[in-house]
């Protein structure tokens, strides 16, 4: 982290995925004096951000849609409209008004990035948002039982184990603008989100994942609280890491930050019958491979089970100014 005179620069935070978890996180971390800069995967092919991407021949928006959203610094009204899902018409039901504008902009300047770029200014976001590659990909996943499955929406339906996920194109190029973000970092975050869908695919792209193993950041990963049906039934935490390490090649963290916070009863029986558990912290396993553990009570259940935002980027911005003071 550079510094000029006596104003020092905030300490520069890459944040990796996907997904909602991304998004809860990032509300809590544009509370602090960090220069955030998340980079959202490009495989959604589901729903609202499918529809767009296969009839407009556009990246998907739905991921950047939640990160601008959260990042934003805008009206609770206007948050609230940008995640509007429309719920009738012909041709509208089931986009969400966000989208539709991520489109619409993407189709007045051009190309998708100018589009991302110009709205973060017009929602004063607090920070970047990047998309991992110019162009969407396809994610595919090999099973255990050799069947593969194409399509990002279609791996968790599947029903088998994954064995393997991977890109097409196999070498997209990231967008350059995320590499270098990734080589000026003070910190990089990957998770929480899906294993699978939201943040291997960011993993994925070659050179993106070849810049983060070079980087001399400090590595957090966040794990999800509980596992996810059809992508990480049983796994523990050591195995959400054994995935990465498998997929990358290269042991990437130096902290992850783990939810040992007891569930309710009653929420994990709501969750049990959607098919999903608490993620087991595997303590000893993590410790005798290297990793440096934060463990705390860190979920909140309103209608849903949810990260607290507040005590996650609390834990997050401590590790980094404890990282930068000890480079000094």
């Amino acid at each position: 982290m550079k510094e000029t005179g006596s104003q020092r620069e905030r300490p520069r935070i890459v944040v990796m995925g996907g997904g909602t978890g991304l998004s809860v996180m990032l509300r809590g971390l544009k509370q602090k004096p960090l220069d955030i800069t998340a980079i959202v995967t490009v495989a959604d092919d589901g729903g609202s951000s499918g529809i767009l991407r296969s009839e407009l021949q556009m990246p998907p928006p739905g991921d950047i849609r939640n990160v601008l959203t959260a990042l934003a610094d805008v009206e609770p009204v206007m948050s609230d409209m940008l995640k509007y899902r429309f719920g009738a018409g012909s041709g509208l039901s089931g986009h969400s008004l966000g989208n539709l504008i991520l489109a619409a902009m993407t189709d007045i300047s051009g190309d998708f990035v100018t589009a991302v770029r110009e709205l973060s200014r017009v929602f004063a976001v607090r920070g970047r948002v990047l998309p991992a590659a110019e162009e969407g990909v396809v994610l595919s996943a090999e099973m255990e039982d050799g069947t593969v499955i194409t399509g990002e929406s279609k791996i968790p339906e599947a029903g088998g184990r994954i064995k393997r996920v991977f890109l097409e194109p196999t070498h997209v190029e990231p967008l350059p603008e995320a590499v270098e973000a990734i080589n000026e970092a003070d910190a990089i975050l990957i998770g929480p989100g899906s294993l699978y869908t939201s943040i291997l695919p960011n993993l994925l792209v070659p050179k993106l994942a070849e810049a983060v193993v070079k980087s001399d950041a400090i590595k957090i990963f966040v794990c999800n609280v509980m596992t996810q049906p059809g992508e990480t039934d049983g796994y523990t935490v050591g195995d959400h890491l054994q995935a990465i390490f498998e997929h990358v090649g290269h042991h990437l963290f130096d902290y992850v930050i783990v939810n040992n916070g007891e569930i309710p009863p009653q929420v994990q029986e709501m969750y049990a019958e959607q098919g999903a558990k608490p993620v087991q912290v595997d303590m000893g396993e993590l410790t005798d491979r290297g990793y440096k553990v934060v463990a705390d009570t860190l979920v909140l259940f309103r209608t849903y089970l949810r990260h607290d935002a507040d005590k996650l980027s609390q834990h997050i911005y401590q590790l980094v100014q404890n990282w930068i003071l000890r480079r000094r």
